[in-house]
């Protein structure tokens, strides 16, 4: 068997003189292609420029990046107890995404009141460019060779260096791409709420319930698949866990904000 994902080259890719981190740089490309759209989004209801999403996105990203870090470094923290040097070195991986949605769009949407943007609609903006940017990012994992899945056959199975098969598994072992998974699913959530925004007409801030909503329950099933070291209750992963409770707080928000709407009617 072939598998459709083979090992990557490295984990760098040079460009010139320059060899750059794929794990950052790709991360780099999302971020840019989010803020793209967001400021796209801003023009299209007139209530915000290009400048002010890359002005609301310099604070975000930074503050997801430190959420995300900061969850990871949490909740693993048996693999940092003993190696506190290890916690900022994000380029070696290790980025739990819950902390980055939860400090990325509380700052994000801070920032967007101080800019004269509404919150709600901010929201509303930001909800598919965020997906869009994990779409790209997620391919980070496959140039550090991690966050795979369960072993398989099938096609599309991916094949990694024997250096980071884990133990217990035979040399040559191909596994579920998770990465991929995780991609496709985010890109076409982002096209799905693109055209939720464009054919209903959503109450300010809902479409990020619905964004909410939709990555939970992708993020659950893929966690699901994932032989990573990790907490576990119950059965599930600590992640699946965050996952649920998401998606049960996004159901439970659009209920309510769909009965406030008829309410008002």
């Amino acid at each position: 068997m072939i598998a459709a994902f083979p090992a990557p080259p490295g984990a760098s890719i040079s460009i010139g003189p320059l060899d750059l981190r794929a794990y950052g740089l790709l991360i780099a490309l999302g971020v840019i292609a989010a803020v793209w759209l967001l400021g796209k989004r801003f023009e299209a209801r007139e209530v915000g420029t290009s400048d002010d999403a890359s002005a609301i996105a310099i604070w975000a990203v930074a503050a997801g990046v430190v959420g995300a870090r900061l969850y990871h470094v949490i909740t693993e923290w048996d693999r940092f107890a003993d190696d506190l040097g290890a916690i900022p070195a994000i380029w070696k991986g290790g980025l739990g995404i819950p902390g980055g949605l939860i400090a990325g769009i509380g700052v994000g949407l801070w920032m967007a009141r101080r800019r004269g943007i509404s919150m709600a609609i901010a929201a509303t903006c930001a909800a598919p460019a965020i997906p869009l940017a994990q779409s790209i990012g997620r391919w980070g994992n496959w140039f550090n060779q991690e966050l795979f899945g369960r072993p398989t056959t099938l096609p599309w199975a991916l094949e990694v260096d024997d250096r980071y098969i884990p133990s217990g598994y035979a040399l040559g072992t191909t596994f579920h791409p998770t990465f991929l998974y995780e991609s496709l699913w985010t890109l076409g959530l982002a096209g799905v709420l693109l055209l939720i925004d464009r054919r209903v007409t959503l109450a300010p801030g809902k479409l990020m319930g619905v964004f909410v909503l939709g990555y939970g329950i992708g993020r659950f099933w893929i966690e699901g698949l994932r032989i990573d070291q990790a907490s576990q209750w119950a059965g599930l992963r600590l992640n699946q866990w965050t996952a649920l409770a998401a998606i049960i707080g996004a159901a439970v928000y659009l209920l309510w904000a769909r009965g406030r709407h008829r309410a008002a009617q």
